[in-house]
């Protein structure tokens, strides 16, 4: 149970519900004040687990209040039977296989694609419309850039 004292520091972000570290600090702030609680021992009941704590870390904020990054890159393989990545003609992207590896390297939670419209796909297309880069290669064929935005309908 020792494990929870390595994990870093983090503070929470702006979700709409208040996480693991925001409901542990409000604790020990009222505990502070004087309300006569106290925080229970690592492993009794109603404690969090350390698999509660290794999920919040993963969409924690750091202190400086940055993102926590995902760099662990995976294979860029568009064919085969395990790829990651569609081809260009297939509309770019990465596949059901490429997003499950990539997420279980780097703790994320990448989606599919949302092109029949919601707040994903506003926020893909304009984020890549501000991407710069050509939308066709020297060879008049289009780019993954190009490819992944008819893909999402944008």
């Amino acid at each position: 149970m020792d494990d929870f004292k390595k994990l870093p520091k983090m503070k929470t972000g702006g979700s709409a519900k208040p996480g693991l570290y925001a409901n542990i600090h409000a604790k020990q702030e009222r505990i502070a004040h004087g309300s006569g609680e106290r925080m229970r021992k690592p492993g009794s009941a109603g404690a969090p687990t350390k698999e509660a704590f290794v999920e919040s870390a993963k969409t924690a904020k750091k202190a400086t209040g940055e993102s926590v990054k995902h760099d662990e890159p995976i294979a860029k393989t568009t064919t085969g039977k395990n790829r990651h990545y569609l081809s260009t003609k297939e509309g770019a992207g990465m596949t059901e296989a490429g997003r499950k590896a990539y997420n279980a390297k780097n703790g994320s939670h990448l989606k599919a694609p949302q092109p029949e419209g919601g707040s994903r796909k506003d926020s893909f297309c304009a984020r890549m419309s501000g991407v710069k880069g050509p939308m066709k290669d020297e060879n008049g064929k289009p780019t993954r850039k190009a490819a992944a935005l008819k893909r999402w309908k944008c």
